[in-house]
C-alpha cells in the first residue's frame, strides 16, 4: 500500500478520479435546480402572464385542414424585470403549433413558441393539445340572399328580385365538414329602403342544417348583393265618408270629393282586396252651410298614397223655409161672379221652400204666390187645386193641395 502512495501514476489516477466525481456531483446539482426552478419559479424573479395570445398553425394548407387547435394560449414569461415587462408588453413572440409533415389523424401535439428572448422561462397554457388532420376538400354552393328586418319596409313597397356576384363561392374543408354544409346566404338589411339596392358588399356566412354556423374557408368572402324593390299602385275611386246627421231644416243637396280618383300603393296581394278608398269620417252634426272642408284619406294598413294625403270634400247644403200665411190668389174668375173660401176661410196658406241656402235665405213672402184658377167653373162648391209659384231652383209646397170655394153670382 505505502508504494502505491509513492507511485506517481497511482496519485495522478487518484487525482482524476476525484476531479470527475467532484464534476458529475456539481453537473446534477445545477441540472437539478435547474428543473425545480422551472416547476417552482424562484421567489427572486419576475412573472407575468399575457392572455389571449393567437396560435399560429404551420400545415399543409393546400392538402389539409385541422381541428382542434385553440384560437389563442395564455403565456407566462419569467425572468428579470428588466427582460419580462417589455416582453409582455411589445408581444413581438409568436405561439405556434407545428403540424408540418403530420398525416391525417389525431395527434397530440406540443404549443412552440418564438421570438421570446433566451434569458426568459416560458410557459405556456394548454401545453399540449389533441388535434385532428383531415384531408382538404372543395365544393362550390349557391349563394342565397335571406332579406332582414322587412318588416320596416315603408307601406307600399314590396321586395322583386334578388341575386348575387357572383352566385357561387367556393367552399374549401374537410370532406366531413363540407358533407355538413346546408345553406349559404347573405344577410340584406331592408330597413326603410325604397329605392333598388344595387352591388352591396355582404359577407357570405354558411351554415348547417341546424343553424349552426360553420367555420370554413369561403372564395370569395363577400358577394355584391342587389335586390329590387317594387312599389305597385292601381287607381280606386274616392268616396266620401259621413257621419252624423245635419241640423232640423238642412238637407244634403250634394258632397263630393274634390278628386274622383287616387292613386294608392301597396303590395300586390293588398291591392287586389280594395275597389275604393274613402275620406275619414266627416261630422254632419256640425254642418250649417255649404262649405269646403279638408279630409284625410282612411288608408287600410300597409297602403300608401303620393301627395296628398287629404282631399277637399265640397258640401252643398239644402235649407228648408217656411214662410206662412201667403195670400192664395184667384185668377181667371168669371164676370160677375164671386169668391168666397170655405177651407182654409182665411184665404191664406203656408208655403215651405227647399234649395241652396244662397237662393232660400234671399227668398221673400213676395217672391211666392199660391194661385187657383176659377176659369169655367159655374156657380156652387168646388174643390180647386192650388198652384205654387217660386223661383227657378227652389223647390217649393203649399199647405194645401186644393181649396175649397164656393163661387156664386
Amino acid at each position: 500500500m505505502d508504494n502505491w502512495f509513492k507511485s506517481r501514476w497511482f496519485v495522478r489516477a487518484i487525482s482524476l478520479a476525484f476531479a470527475v466525481a467532484l464534476y458529475v456531483f456539481v453537473q446534477v446539482e445545477i441540472d437539478q435546480y435547474q428543473n425545480d426552478s422551472r416547476v417552482f419559479p424562484n421567489s427572486g424573479s419576475d412573472l407575468q402572464t399575457v392572455d389571449n395570445v393567437p396560435v399560429n398553425i404551420q400545415i399543409d394548407e393546400e392538402n389539409y385542414v385541422v381541428s382542434g387547435v385553440p384560437e389563442v394560449a395564455s403565456v407566462t414569461l419569467e425572468g428579470t424585470s428588466g427582460t419580462v415587462t417589455p416582453a409582455a408588453r411589445q408581444q413581438n413572440f409568436d405561439i405556434f403549433v407545428d403540424l408540418e409533415g403530420l398525416e391525417a389523424g389525431t395527434h397530440s401535439v406540443t404549443l412552440q413558441h418564438t421570438g421570446v428572448p433566451e434569458e426568459l422561462n416560458v410557459y405556456i397554457e394548454p401545453k399540449t393539445i389533441e388535434v385532428t388532420i383531415e384531408e382538404r376538400a372543395s365544393e362550390e354552393f349557391d349563394v342565397a340572399v335571406d332579406h332582414v328586418n322587412t318588416d320596416q319596409i315603408p307601406d307600399g313597397y314590396e321586395i322583386g328580385n334578388s341575386q348575387t356576384e357572383p352566385g357561387q363561392v367556393t367552399i374549401t374543408s374537410s370532406k366531413e365538414v363540407i358533407d355538413q354544409v346546408a345553406i349559404v346566404k347573405v344577410f340584406v338589411d331592408m330597413a326603410g329602403v325604397t329605392e333598388p339596392i344595387d352591388n352591396r358588399e355582404v359577407p357570405v356566412n354558411v351554415y348547417d342544417a341546424s343553424g349552426n354556423e360553420l367555420s370554413v374557408r369561403v372564395a370569395p368572402e363577400t358577394v355584391d348583393a342587389s335586390v329590387d324593390i317594387d312599389n305597385p299602385s292601381k287607381s280606386v275611386p274616392v268616396s266620401v265618408a259621413t257621419t252624423g246627421e245635419l241640423p232640423e231644416a238642412y238637407s244634403m243637396s250634394s258632397i263630393e270629393a274634390g278628386i274622383d280618383e287616387a292613386e294608392i300603393f301597396a303590395a300586390n296581394d293588398v291591392l287586389q282586396g280594395i275597389e275604393e278608398v274613402s275620406t275619414e269620417e266627416i261630422n254632419l252634426s256640425d254642418v250649417t252651410e255649404s262649405s269646403t272642408v279638408d279630409a284625410g284619406l282612411a288608408l287600410p294598413d300597409g297602403v300608401s298614397v303620393s301627395e296628398p294625403e287629404s282631399v277637399e270634400v265640397t258640401i252643398e247644403l239644402d235649407e228648408t223655409r217656411t214662410f206662412e200665411s201667403v195670400p192664395i190668389d184667384v185668377e181667371n174668375l168669371g164676370g160677375g161672379q164671386e169668391i168666397s173660401f170655405i177651407e182654409p176661410e182665411n184665404e191664406e196658406m203656408d208655403i215651405t221652400v227647399t234649395g241652396s241656402q244662397e237662393d232660400v235665405s234671399s227668398l221673400s213672402a213676395e217672391d211666392l204666390r199660391a194661385v187657383i184658377d176659377a176659369d169655367g167653373l159655374s156657380a156652387g162648391e168646388h174643390d180647386i187645386s192650388v198652384t205654387i209659384e217660386s223661383p227657378d231652383g227652389v223647390e217649393s209646397e203649399g199647405e194645401f193641395d186644393q181649396v175649397t170655394a164656393e163661387i156664386s153670382s
